[in-house]
């Protein structure tokens, strides 16, 4: 049996990822969204969520390129004095792993996201992370600690295939082997751990190599590749104009990601094939 997991991340960072997450649950194939709960639209987000039952809701744990919920002064911080994480993941990554310091302010900050969201009320449904943040060495540490903690039980585990992504996609092809090399390696290190503390991943999640690019076209050909069990595929939908998204992600195809999402043609070869949607929580969506 084949099912797909269909997420939208992003989801309170702006008005414009709200409406399309939204437009993508009632009037497509999306099956769940990871909220920012330090987004400029969190609680419009949350709003929205309770309003639409049955679209499933994770953590889109954000420690580059967004703002900090919880309080970190002094030197040196892994924020600005206006809350703000950098915007360079490269130098985020590496300033998180060398500098030890860093450390509690990134355990209490990660606790705090999750604190928050819990605070909703809504049901946690899995974490992942803003650029994949969430598998950095340190960071997946003291996540791990926190999940047990929290009673968290799903993950992204984001690698990606390269061969097969290449052979539908060769835009990029020296980015994404970089990211592809990567990913594989840090999902080699927390694959054993998940495994160990019992918690869930797909067993494929497609959308790292081909992110802000997750045309039609191009969803109707991955499809088509699809593996028998579970697996994920994340995108970036989008309403324009929207300051916000023009400004974080410009070479984005948030229109066309969400046109993919609410297409009648993926539709029919979701049917055609066979594929069942779900969410990490094992629930089926059905769709016309």
């Amino acid at each position: 049996m084949k099912r797909v997991i269909i997420n939208a991340d992003d989801f309170g960072l702006s008005d414009g990822i709200n409406r399309a997450v939204i437009k993508a649950w009632q009037e497509g194939i999306l099956t769940s969204a990871s909220l920012m709960v330090g987004g400029a639209a969190f609680h419009e987000a949350v709003h929205l969520a309770k309003a639409n039952p049955g679209l499933q809701v994770g953590l889109h744990l954000t420690l580059v390129q967004g703002r900090a919920v919880g309080e970190h002064g002094g030197f040196p911080s892994i924020c600005d004095s206006k809350g703000t994480f950098s915007d360079d993941p490269v130098q985020t990554g590496m300033r998180y792993f060398f500098i030890p310091p860093f450390r509690k302010q990134l355990h209490r900050e990660i606790e705090a996201q999750i604190v928050r969201f819990l605070q909703t009320g809504l049901p946690l449904s899995h974490v992942d992370g803003h650029l994949n943040i969430h598998m950095h060495p340190v960071v997946f540490d003291l996540l791990c600690g926190l999940m047990r903690k929290h009673g968290i039980t799903t993950f992204r585990l984001c690698r990606e295939n390269l061969r097969t992504n290449l052979a539908l996609d060769r835009e990029r092809r020296f980015g994404k082997m970089v990211d592809a090399f990567i990913f594989s390696k840090l999902a080699g290190r927390c694959r054993p751990i998940l495994d160990h503390l019992g918690i869930g991943y797909a067993q494929e999640v497609k959308g790292l190599l081909n992110s802000g690019r997750m045309t039609e076209e191009y969803l109707l050909r991955v499809l088509d590749t699809l593996e028998d069990g579970t697996t994920e595929l994340y995108f970036h939908p989008g309403c324009l104009p929207c300051a916000e998204i023009t400004r974080r992600m410009p070479d984005y195809r948030h229109e066309e990601e969400l046109a993919a999402l609410t297409s009648p043609r993926v539709k029919g070869r979701l049917k055609e094939l066979g594929i069942e949607l779900g969410n990490y929580r094992g629930e089926v969506k059905t769709y016309a």
